[in-house]
């Protein structure tokens, strides 16, 4: 048997012996330079024959040192804080762009954009929540509002987002797809109520789970462009074709969370996007934002000018719908905004070429 060395380490690697030193000697180094300021004034105080005057310019001399020493710490103890804060963000960005992940800029034939503007300070993800998924039945989208903003609300789109991701593959049908996402949701709500324990607790999380809802917009767009829906409480989308219109949908189905669904659930037609036609999914942010004198940000208006331009880019219109509606209400948003925007780059098969190709098959 040939036994073969083990080989070194790689440069930079590290072992799990080396880390918590590697841990333990930025500690000491942290606490260096507070310690030699701390050494400069005592001996300063102790050893300075000009600390033990009692005169007008001994005084100022000494008041310069120990204004100098506590400028040192406060700036040392600002760096290190700030340094702890950019780690922070930089672990919470990563862990909200898992939750809401970035969309790839195509997904079967289709050309994607999203954005999304969160109420909560310092979070880019909020209540809101949306995904693309490329399955066997077709391209199947979610655009979903929790009521609320906050951790509470991150909590329950986590768990819808995780059930559309798996079930969206899974069910041959959109209904069963919405009746898994109500299964997550009721399950998420329960288990937080246990968690939440006392009244108090619960107000303190966000609101009480029993009072929790979410408003969903489950799409499908098979691969002749015909777009089924189910929408539980939710806007209904836009499609850009030239200017926008609003896809007719019909009557919605009341949120997930209050109340159980209904034992049919017919999906809704709503009509066809043909090659270059977009469509747009919002959520009620966009529509209820407000200006300073209470109007309501026209978000067809402001849709019909981006797909002026043609072919209409996603991104584009992203660009446009975020600018107009940051200008429109002048500050910061008291509700989350998303917005989902998609092209079909589908090419049509010339009716005349498919007949042709029909009848040499049968012949």
């Amino acid at each position: 048997m040939i036994r073969r060395k083990p080989r070194p380490p790689l440069a930079g690697a590290g072992t799990p012996f080396e880390r918590p030193r590697a841990r333990r000697l930025r500690r000491v180094l942290g606490l260096g330079l507070p310690t030699v300021w701390g050494a400069v004034a005592i001996t300063y105080k102790l050893a300075c024959p000009l600390a033990q005057q009692s005169g007008l310019g001994a005084r100022i001399v000494t008041s310069a040192v120990f204004f100098a020493v506590g400028t040192g710490l406060v700036a040392h103890v600002r760096q290190a804080l700030l340094r702890e804060l950019r780690q922070i963000r930089a672990v919470a960005g990563a862990a909200q762009n898992v939750l809401l992940r970035p969309l790839p800029p195509r997904v079967d034939g289709l050309a994607l954009a999203a954005g999304r503007l969160s109420a909560t300070h310092g979070a880019s993800v909020g209540g809101d929540l949306y995904e693309v998924a490329a399955t066997d039945h077709g391209v199947r989208l979610v655009m979903g509002d929790v009521r609320g903003h906050g951790l509470a609300a991150i909590g329950t789109a986590a768990a819808v987002l995780g059930s559309f991701r798996e079930a969206a593959h899974d069910e041959p049908e959109l209904p069963l797809v919405l009746r898994r996402l109500e299964r997550a949701l009721d399950r998420h709500l329960r288990e937080r109520g246990q968690a939440d324990g006392a009244e108090a607790g619960a107000a303190a999380a966000g609101g009480s789970p029993a009072e929790e809802f979410v408003t969903v917009l489950l799409v499908e767009i098979s691969g002749e462009g015909d777009v089924r829906a189910l929408n539980c409480g939710h806007p209904w989308p836009y499609r850009l074709r030239g200017r926008a219109e609003p896809m007719p949908g019909g009557e919605p189905l009341p949120p997930l969370g209050p109340f159980p669904l209904p034992a049919e659930l017919p999906l809704a037609h709503c009509g066809r996007l043909l090659p270059g036609d977009g469509l747009v999914l919002h959520t009620d942010g966009m529509e209820d934002a407000r200006d300073a004198a209470g109007r309501f940000f026209p978000l067809g208006t402001v849709l019909s000018e981006a797909a002026r331009a043609q072919p209409v880019s996603p991104q584009a219109v992203i660009h446009t719908v975020y600018g107009e509606l940051l200008r429109h209400i002048g500050r910061s948003t008291t509700d989350d905004a998303a917005l989902l925007v998609l092209r079909n780059d589908r090419r049509r098969v010339p009716l005349q070429a498919e007949t042709g190709r029909r009848a040499r098959t049968m012949s």
